[in-house]
């Protein structure tokens, strides 16, 4: 099996590629999401490792990362309703509408995930959402709890007089769209999804989202902290609830937010085990 690029473009004409990786007779698909500042082909272990386990795997890639033609800047600027009104839907309607597909992400990923599903019900089968959970600052303890919520104060007049997210320079995360870190922060501060474009505030789609849903956690991800997790799973409607549990033993790697992404396996093999219950 290998990777395949394949070339979309959005209503407003943003072009990006979608990284799809198709085995012989797959039993499910899932749509995935990357993490902020992610490009889509370092899920290439990950979505190899679920092909082998007989999944398709579509890797979306954000706006302004990777393959996608646009960068950040004074003059581009975008928020979540770009990518949750434009590209996201355009990831959607390549797929292969014989399979049932779950939608699943990292960290912000996970959150669009969740999100995309609410506004889409009929398309997603389940979720997974991999070291993700909604960053409200309430949610985080002691001086990252204070550390988060600065950061966020910062964003907005930062972002404004830059033009866009320096992150290259502040050490999380990329060059990023000033009106996305705005939307990021007003989650961190209020703790809430707004409309984004859409016709009513996220939180209120997402009380009505009814599909599966597994939780992947990594032990020493000190981006996700339990609270932080819950606080993402109560936003969703009535459905199951799987939680699995990586420390670093499970993993064979430092159970980080990040390391999973290369030692992919045990992910894959859980992600694989909880459909094989759910379909049983």
């Amino acid at each position: 099996m290998h990777v395949q690029a394949l070339p979309l473009q959005s209503r407003d004409g943003h072009a990006f590629e979608l990284r799809l990786v198709r085995p012989d007779a797959p039993r499910a698909g899932l749509l995935f999401l990357p993490a902020l500042g992610v490009p889509a082909r370092k899920y290439d272990a990950f979505a190899l490792a679920l092909a082998a386990r007989g999944f398709a795997v579509a890797v979306h890639e954000w706006r302004g990362i990777g393959a996608s033609a646009l960068r950040a800047s004074r003059g581009q600027d975008w928020g979540y309703a770009e990518l949750l009104g434009q590209d996201i839907p355009a990831s959607l309607a390549a797929l292969d509408p014989s399979l049932r597909w779950c939608f699943g992400g990292h960290s912000l990923g996970g959150q669009f995930a969740a999100m995309a599903a609410a506004l889409a019900p009929e398309r997603c089968a389940g979720l997974v959402l991999a070291a993700t959970g909604v960053p409200d600052r309430r949610t985080f303890d002691g001086y990252k709890r204070w550390g988060i919520s600065a950061f966020a104060r910062v964003l907005p007049p930062l972002t404004r007089a830059v033009g866009h997210y320096p992150g290259e320079a502040l050490g999380f995360a990329g060059r990023e769209a000033g009106g996305l870190m705005r939307d990021w922060a007003a989650t961190v501060l209020s703790g809430r999804y707004l409309a984004y474009g859409q016709r009513e505030p996220l939180d209120e789609a997402l009380a009505r989202l009814r599909v599966p849903a597994l939780a992947l956690h990594f032990s020493h991800d000190w981006f996700v902290p339990e609270a932080s997790l819950q606080g993402l799973l109560g936003k969703l409607g009535p459905g199951s609830r799987a939680i699995e549990r990586f420390d670093d033993a499970r993993l064979g790697a430092h159970a980080d937010h990040f390391k999973w992404m290369r030692a992919a396996e045990p992910v894959a093999g859980a992600v694989s085990d909880w459909w094989s219950r759910l379909s049983s």
